[in-house]
């Protein structure tokens, strides 16, 4: 049975009660996790209070760097332990869960780097004034992270959050909290102070709505759905309680007739089927230049056919979904498209060895999908790719900004003016050119316009939303 991490001990939860953890490979109950409330959400804001008061908020930021210096260490010291337990616990195949367990050190090794970084400024002001900024941290920051990558979304929140100076609460979501619980765990062997880092179990209505409304949590950082997000920022809303909020996306890769297509296609089908779809930068839409809009399906579609989906352990194409209700999801907005006559291109294949109760769903490429249709315009967060032709450039920027989403975004063309053109004109908060992710970019900062969010973590960037600015005016003559 899995405790909650508080204080640098394993602790169970007020309740009483256990959630099942289920290996989405099988669909098969394997440990227990704390049901917890908001009495324990409580223990833990006071004792990141206690530790920001007494211990973390007293360390120089060079000492903070080297804690967090020694967690990346550690982390590395145990890829494969975490990449186990992120494996069975999320149903990724090995070779992403090993990779966001090698992302998580490096975020730890980039912010342990940042810490004593973080600088004001002077201002030039009125003579006999000196004047100059501070950067604080907020003091206890709340942290609700989701089941698709919890690894790399703590490194990116919690990492940036300590290294400004913050202590942190962290509520991970039900279906995913073993690799979360277990760097937590090495935090303390790595000598952090009890307190400076705090997992909670349980359910987001009880447990994530009791960390947003907690009086003792300065900030708070959400990754998950615009409907969420909202319900997080009303009830921090309350208390006057600033929010980073990441809300996913419904990203377009835009493919010109001028594109380097071997470059591109690989990339396109990757950011699709990558976690099986469940990425909130997922490049859930290609948009093509009609001129080359058949040859690309056709290509397209017999590299989908050949995507194999099995066990995580297995380390195919695509493992599972994360639970039946994801996997209800996925079929329901299938189910959609089959009744508008969307036409289906091609899909992938489940293996023989996959059991008939784990969460599979293989990768679909649909074709012709309308822009106004929930497949173009609402997050699947599954394998489904919607492809769309488009006739000029006005035209592909029309349909890249016709949701509500602005996450991400992939242009892929050889024409220089074009790519800056289309940098400027596609509504997003990454576009990348010639490339998606740039191979994960924990330096580059991450976040969204309209439903997809605001605010920003990863890079240094991160580092500003987790403090507030104080200004200094001295009159000295």
């Amino acid at each position: 049975m899995q405790l909650n991490y508080i204080a640098n001990a394993a602790v169970a939860s007020a309740s009483g009660r256990t959630i099942p953890v289920i290996d989405p490979s099988d669909g098969q109950p394997f440990d227990e996790l704390q049901r917890s409330n908001a009495q324990d959400i409580d223990t833990a804001v006071r004792a990141a209070r206690e530790c920001h008061g007494a211990v973390w908020g007293k360390l120089s930021a060079a000492e903070r760097g080297r804690l967090m210096m020694r967690l990346s260490l550690k982390i590395a010291d145990h890829i494969e332990e975490l990449t186990a337990l992120e494996q069975r616990d999320c149903g990724k195949p090995t070779k992403q869960a090993r990779a966001d367990a090698v992302a998580l050190a490096r975020y730890f090794e980039f912010y342990a780097g940042a810490c004593d970084k973080l600088t004001g400024e002077t201002i030039p002001y009125q003579d006999g004034y000196s004047v100059f900024t501070w950067r604080e941290p907020h003091g206890v920051t709340g942290h609700v992270i989701p089941w698709n990558y919890p690894m790399q979304i703590f490194g990116r929140s919690v990492g940036g959050a300590l290294a400004a100076g913050n202590c942190c609460v962290v509520k991970p979501a039900e279906d995913a909290c073993l690799s979360l619980l277990r760097v937590a765990a090495l935090a303390a062997e790595a000598g952090f102070p009890a307190g400076a880092i705090n997992i909670v179990t349980g359910y987001g209505h009880e447990v994530g709505d009791a960390l947003a409304r907690h009086p003792g949590i300065d900030h708070i950082s959400f990754t998950g759905s615009p409907g969420v997000g909202t319900l997080i920022q009303q009830a921090a809303a309350e208390r006057h309680c600033p929010v980073t909020l990441e809300l996913g996306g419904k990203s377009p890769q835009i493919l010109f007739a001028d594109a380097d297509l071997d470059a591109a296609l690989p990339v396109v089908i990757n950011a699709i089927v990558q976690n099986a779809g469940q990425t909130c930068s997922a490049g859930s839409r290609v948009l093509i230049e009609q001129s080359i809009y058949e040859p690309v399906l056709e290509r397209l579609g017999q590299a989908f056919a050949n995507l194999r989906v099995g066990p995580a352990a297995m380390d195919l194409d695509l493992g599972p979904l994360i639970r039946a209700s994801q996997q209800q999801r996925v079929w329901d907005f299938l189910s959609d498209a089959q009744v508008a006559n969307i036409p289906m291109v091609a899909q992938g294949q489940i293996v023989d060895e996959a059991p008939d109760s784990g969460f599979y769903q293989a990768p679909t490429l649909l074709r012709d999908v309308p822009v106004d249709h929930r497949i173009a315009q609402e997050e699947v967060f599954g394998p489904v790719l919607a492809a769309m032709a488009f006739r000029d450039e006005d035209h592909a920027v029309e349909l890249a900004n016709a949701t509500q989403f602005g996450l991400v975004a992939g242009v892929w063309t050889r024409d220089g003016s074009r790519q800056f053109r289309m940098a400027r004109r596609v509504r997003s908060g990454q576009v990348f050119v010639n490339n998606y992710g740039a191979g994960g970019g924990v330096e580059l900062p991450f976040g969204g316009v309209k439903s997809s969010g605001h605010g920003r973590e990863k890079g240094f960037e991160a580092l500003y939303g987790f403090t507030t600015l104080k200004t200094v005016a001295i009159k000295h003559s």
